[in-house]
């Protein structure tokens, strides 16, 4: 495909470049961006053998010097302790302010490496180069980056927002059939929130269009919405859609629940809840969970309302004795609605399938 570019206005600005094929030639991109620095390429287990060499390569091609961090796969690494071992990385190898971090991998990599370039020598450049379809559509822009603490998910965290993202869609045939599942329950949730042709190219359980053009639209949606709020403050929080009761079912999983599987569950319980409190138009839920039904994606929980509701009173998103959340009022069209913490269980409840 060619090269699609979107450009994302947030503090100096930068581009989100989608082309297949493109983590072959990025170091050209790196240095557009970044400069003639040296590179800090952050990586997990999996996606270091599959394409460390590559984007190494292209780097160095351009004469720019490369180091590497690979840390365990798997979303137990996005830690504190992770955290810690990426930056004493960082200065053991001597890395100064002017040089870049390069996240490469999904979200937990882009989250870490985020993070260390947020905080190492109080801001450091960044480029993330998303492999997954999940970090594609959405965790690679914006500029938020998080670690999980023993209490609740993305609890530590910065807004750090990258000089670039090269995203190359080629990556994703090599992601297992859950991983990508995992992905598609971050583009439905755009459709949800912003597009009934987004949601109803996904109806029938395929991948949809061209998956680059996806892509691209799931960025632009993004980056709109992060023009208008940064920091988090209002409109940015309907990209929470699902994510009070995904993050509980996760946290309540102890994240054996893919971020992902979690968010489609919470956006059904939503939905449901939605319907029966009368601010979601009748059959939206059961539409919801027939497009996510036919991606693979789960529509429930296995864990009561009062152990969800525990996990949510810590999640991030509380403020005081109220929690806002993202309900849909029909597909294409959500709203925010601060809610009691102590009317969060009948409203959970009301979402549940019995």
């Amino acid at each position: 495909m060619n090269r699609r570019t979107v450009r994302i206005n947030v503090g100096k600005g930068y581009d989100v470049y989608i082309e297949n094929g493109i983590l072959s030639h990025c170091g050209e991109l790196f240095k557009k961006s970044a400069g003639n620095t040296r590179a800090a390429i952050i990586t997990d287990s999996n996606v270091a053998n599959l394409y460390l060499e590559k984007v190494a390569s292209s780097l160095k091609n351009e004469d720019i010097p490369v180091e590497s961090f690979v840390f365990e796969a798997g979303e137990k690494s996005k830690n504190i302790n992770t955290l810690t071992s990426i930056l004493e990385f960082l200065a053991e190898n001597r890395l100064t302010k002017a040089d870049t971090v390069v996240a490469l991998g999904g979200g937990v990599t882009g989250d870490l490496a985020g993070f260390a370039a947020s905080v190492y020598f109080r801001g450091i450049n960044l480029i993330q180069m998303p492999t997954t379809l999940l970090s594609a559509v959405d965790s690679s822009v914006g500029g938020k980056t998080a670690v999980n603490l023993s209490s609740g998910k993305n609890l530590a965290g910065t807004f750090k927002q990258p000089k670039a993202v090269i995203c190359d869609p080629e990556t994703l045939l090599t992601l297992p059939d859950g991983e990508f599942r995992n992905g598609k329950a971050e583009v439905i949730k755009y459709g949800i929130l912003f597009s009934k042709e987004l949601f109803d190219g996904f109806a029938d359980g395929a991948k949809g269009k061209d998956i680059g053009e996806t892509i691209e639209s799931c960025v632009a949606f993004k980056g709109k919405t992060v023009e208008n709020d940064e920091f988090d403050s209002g409109e940015r929080k309907l990209l929470n859609l699902g994510h009070t009761v995904g993050h509980s079912i996760e946290k309540c999983s102890n994240f054996t629940v893919p971020h992902g599987f979690a968010v489609a569950a919470g956006i059904a319980i939503v939905a449901r809840a939605g319907e029966k409190i009368g601010i979601t138009q009748n059959g939206t839920a059961k539409a919801i969970e027939n497009v996510l039904e036919n991606n693979g994606l789960p529509i429930d929980s296995e864990f009561s309302v009062k152990d969800l509701v525990s996990a949510a009173l810590s999640d991030k998103k509380r403020d005081g004795d109220k929690i806002t959340l993202v309900i849909p009022q029909k597909i294409g069209k959500c709203i925010l609605k601060d809610l009691s913490v102590n009317d969060l269980e009948d409203f959970i409840d009301k979402g549940k399938k019995y």
